[in-house]
């Protein structure tokens, strides 16, 4: 919290980067607003952001608009960080869904060494970025979607993956199952603000600096969170 208030004092937005996406990663709410659950500023105007797709589908739309949702599309990410708008979001994705295999249960597994995009911005801006991990969405909801390549290239082309889930209750796309969510937020990355001069070999640097940080800090509460026998894939 100290670290969250020194950045918060110097009006910097921040970049709250969520993992994993599981099948559906509403924990990612915990960033909402309305909680207040960050101090100062950032308990303000921090917003969720998430797949375009989500906000072309009526019904769907109103409902992830009410909970401070926005689209997760550079221009609009972009603008929040010239604002000085701290945002959350999951950067693994639809790829991430994509790869969620309930034959490996103990695998828990992160798409992250091609998620470059998010550092970028962070350059262009000299805005930090948070690594935030949340145990135990894993089994929240039950799953289906059909598999194989074409699919898969579907749903990256349209940015969501059709399938069909169920929580409580076996409801579809209902209420999650009862889950004891554990939600923990490491240390931010300073970077420093490159404007348009951002450079790949910078880019590459913090990106592999924010990889080592989501593992240290899936390492230092994994006993806690239950997830002590589990393997982290970070691919």
């Amino acid at each position: 919290e100290d670290d969250l208030i020194r950045h918060a004092k110097q009006n910097k937005a921040l970049i709250y980067a969520f993992n994993p996406h599981d099948m559906l990663p509403y924990a990612v709410f915990a960033f909402n607003p309305t909680l207040r659950r960050l101090p100062g500023k950032y308990g303000e105007d921090v917003c969720c952001l998430m797949t375009s797709a989500i906000f072309s589908i009526p019904f769907m739309r109103q409902v992830y608009t009410w909970v401070k949702g926005c689209p997760v599309d550079k221009r609009t990410f972009l603008a929040r960080l010239h604002r000085g708008e701290s945002s959350a979001f999951t950067p693994g994705g639809v790829q991430e869904v994509l790869m969620l295999n309930p034959e490996k249960p103990s695998d828990v597994i992160l798409y992250l060494q091609k998620r470059k995009g998010f550092i970028k911005l962070a350059l262009l801006t000299g805005s930090p970025v948070v690594p935030v991990f949340g145990f135990n969405l894993d089994g929240s909801y039950g799953y289906w979607f059909p598999r194989g390549p074409f699919m898969a290239k579907m749903s990256r082309l349209f940015g969501i993956v059709p399938l069909v889930f169920w929580g409580r209750w076996f409801i579809p796309f209902g209420i999650p199952n009862p889950k004891k969510i554990h939600v923990v937020i490491g240390p931010a990355i300073d970077v420093p603000k490159e404007g348009d001069n951002v450079t790949q070999e910078s880019i590459d640097k913090y990106h592999g600096i924010f990889i080592v940080e989501v593992e240290a800090l899936y390492e230092r509460h994994k006993h806690e969170a239950g997830y002590g026998e589990r393997q982290l894939r970070i691919i």
